[in-house]
């Protein structure tokens, strides 16, 4: 039944269902989305008969199989292994403007992107928005620190995974749990036009970020399999729209891949194609991959990109660099605790 995926009134009908109540409900949804315990032992103030039929029917809490801890930030890298053996990463942050904390939606990803280590080996399952919620409750247990921002940005396609999404966006968001701002969520997506649509009627108030990483459907075909279903146009349609009913300004992720995408004649193309939207573009120097032949592009480069959208009155950023001593970027520690796992059992 997964209790807590459920929202609060789902949960309140299976407590009213057991005969118990309805107070019992706000008490169960507090210890999980409030206090954020990860045993159903820890519920003290509930009865024994209570906490063992909710563990018979399915509270989901994750295990830590291993962490890594910058010594260059503090920036975390944690590997959690799922009840069916399954493993995600999550990356916590520490900012001077607050706590942050990077969460996967999948286990594995189908998207094919050719610079990304997430989706070798495919896509194995979609997460349970508990799973979603696990990530950061499990974080802040072992850190003692709240998380203040969240972004949906690591291992999977949320959009792949729509429905656990949403519900994972309204359970973090109820002011009766966690009660996190909408604001403070950024959702990121490789473009799935539809779901993009679905999104903005559903009345949240997150940040959409786009990964672009072309400025035009010939390169994006060429670093991104997901280009030959929708073109960077119906994408800009669905963004605009995006932004004509929630508000929100959209953000552009640009992963600069040294020969591939980073020229200055790509900077004056895509400038030309965000000309007029209430954007900001994010330029992530790409990380490298073993099993990839794409490196990072260079500083000057990278800074050249960046005037070049400056000139042309975009928004642009280059995202710092977390994490760099250790295995920070997306689906790389995941890769390696699969690759170790297949070789010792040769």
């Amino acid at each position: 039944m997964d209790i807590r995926s459920m929202y609060y009134d789902e949960l309140n009908e299976y407590i009213l269902s057991l005969g118990l109540p309805a107070y019992r409900t706000k008490q169960v949804f507090e210890w999980m989305h409030k206090k954020y315990i990860g045993s159903v032992d820890d519920m003290t103030n509930l009865p024994k008969t209570l906490r063992k039929k909710i563990l018979r029917d399915g509270f989901i809490s994750l295990e830590i199989e291993t962490k890594q801890v910058s010594k260059i930030d503090g920036t975390v890298k944690y590997l959690f292994k799922l009840y069916d053996g399954q493993m995600i990463e999550t990356v916590f942050m520490r900012y001077s403007y607050g706590n942050s904390i990077c969460i996967s939606s999948q286990a594995g990803c189908r998207m094919g992107c050719r610079f990304c280590a997430s989706t070798i080996g495919g896509l194995v399952r979609n997460l349970y928005a508990s799973e979603m919620l696990e990530q950061i409750y499990a974080v802040m247990r072992d850190t003692g620190e709240r998380i203040s921002n969240v972004v949906i940005m690591g291992t999977g396609e949320p959009l792949d995974n729509y429905d656990n999404l949403i519900r994972f966006i309204r359970l973090i968001t109820d002011e009766r749990g966690y009660n996190l701002s909408g604001r403070s969520i950024t959702m990121s997506t490789c473009g799935i036009v539809p779901n993009i649509l679905k999104l903005a009627d559903e009345d949240l108030a997150i940040t959409l970020a786009i990964s672009l990483h072309a400025p035009n459907d010939k390169k994006r075909r060429k670093l991104m399999p997901i280009a030959n279903t929708y073109s960077i146009s119906e994408i800009i349609d669905a963004c605009k729209i995006y932004f004509e009913k929630t508000g929100r300004r959209i953000t552009f992720e640009y992963s600069l891949v040294k020969g591939e995408n980073d020229s200055a004649e790509d900077a004056y193309e895509l400038a030309g194609l965000l000309a007029g939207l209430n954007c900001h573009v994010n330029l992530i120097p790409v990380n490298k991959i073993e099993e990839r032949n794409f490196s990072r592009s260079d500083d000057y480069s990278i800074q050249k990109f960046k005037l070049g959208l400056e000139k042309n009155s975009i928004n642009v950023t280059i995202r710092k660099s977390v994490g760099s001593d250790i295995d920070a970027a997306c689906g790389q520690l995941r890769r390696k605790h699969m690759v170790n796992k297949v070789e010792g059992s040769l």
